[in-house]
């Protein structure tokens, strides 16, 4: 018997327009039991299913009827309770479908829809983003294209929760803990972690030096030992914490609308420990605490480096996104204390396995 997929498809009203993706999904209706939403009128009751978000783009990179669908999860939140989905985007422009798929997966994420790692494929117009796959599989691109699309959606219905009894938490910060609002805001969610073992390591004070971009032979010569050339914290204490644990939670102030420089030194620094370990079975959170706007950006940032390229899980609801400027005024946010509780338990229902 065929597992169920739905396949949610904005169409383009240019039937031109969907002829590639039309192809790639051809060979997935073969292969699983596929009901399509091409309506917005029947996008709803979707609680605990596997969704293939299909999304073809004009040259603009605008499809309207898709924006129906964003705002339409944007006013029901919690409406993907339960589902776990995955993203296909096909452009036919170099630019956009990587900036569709992170706000699609931030919304879906929001509205309760969990994602794998890599949870995303993009075609972009020459689709020369898959020079490199088409070259180790020996296939012309629009080969490797349609394999990684066929990836995509075997990872997705192969996607199972993963619990323990005791979890193992690692929490990435660099900031003063006693004047942040983000440090302010994690001690709160923390007390209300149970069964988890929890590791804090911070990254400030110019410890971490930033990727150099090595030429491959010497990044996998240092990554067979878990090693990067340039050592440091990173390589004494934030690989060996990264390796052992089961999520990984940023903690990210928002001060320029962009993650803080060491914690993207960090996710540079991460490519080498990646080369050896691949990150699937691992979850990713982030808080996100912005002085006046934006929190959205930044997360949207952590899912494309963290979930989108190097594979950490994004569970459901995975970023807590509060606006607070002055030092220690987190404190007074309304309901700030059961917004940090209710967060707690969320990690504890991705994480923790029921006793």
């Amino acid at each position: 018997m065929k597992q169920m997929l739905t396949i949610v498809y904005p169409q383009c009203e240019d039937s031109r327009r969907t002829k590639r993706l039309e192809k790639l999904l051809e060979e997935i209706y073969g292969l699983y039991e596929c009901t399509v939403i091409r309506r917005l009128e029947d996008f709803h009751s979707l609680e605990g299913k596997r969704l293939l978000f299909a999304i073809p783009l004009g040259i603009s990179g605008i499809n309207l009827e898709y924006f129906r669908y964003l705002k339409y999860m944007r006013l029901h939140p919690d409406m993907l309770k339960g589902c776990v989905g995955s993203i296909l985007v096909d452009g036919e422009s170099e630019l956009y479908t990587k900036s569709v798929a992170r706000e699609l997966m931030f919304t879906a994420n929001a509205c309760g829809c969990a994602f794998p790692g890599r949870g995303m494929v993009e075609g972009t117009g020459s689709l020369q983003n898959f020079n490199i796959q088409a070259m180790q599989q020996d296939l012309d691109n629009m080969g490797a294209y349609q394999a990684a699309a066929k990836r995509l959606v075997a990872q997705l219905m192969d996607f199972t929760p993963n619990p323990k009894k005791e979890t193992n938490i690692l929490v990435l910060h660099a900031s003063n803990h006693k004047t942040s609002n983000t440090s302010m805001l994690w001690d709160m969610i923390k007390k209300d972690l149970h069964h988890c073992k929890i590791t804090e390591i911070s990254l400030r004070n110019g410890t971490v030096h930033d990727c150099s971009g090595c030429p491959f032979k010497m990044c996998m010569h240092f990554s067979e030992k878990s090693s990067c050339y340039y050592g440091g914290v990173i390589v004494e204490q934030v690989y060996p914490a990264i390796e052992a644990c089961d999520a990984v939670v940023l903690l990210c102030p928002n001060y320029n609308d962009a993650l803080s420089a060491n914690l993207t030194a960090f996710i540079n620094r991460l490519t080498a420990l990646f080369r050896k370990n691949q990150f699937y079975e691992k979850s990713i959170f982030a808080l996100v605490v912005s002085g006046y706007s934006g929190g959205n950006i930044v997360a949207e940032q952590v899912i494309s480096a963290m979930s989108m390229n190097k594979t950490f899980r994004l569970p459901p609801y995975f970023a807590m996104l509060e606006t607070a400027n002055n030092p220690a005024s987190i404190l007074e946010v309304e309901d700030i204390q059961k917004k940090a509780s209710a967060f707690a338990e969320n990690m504890m229902k991705a994480l923790v396995k029921e006793s």
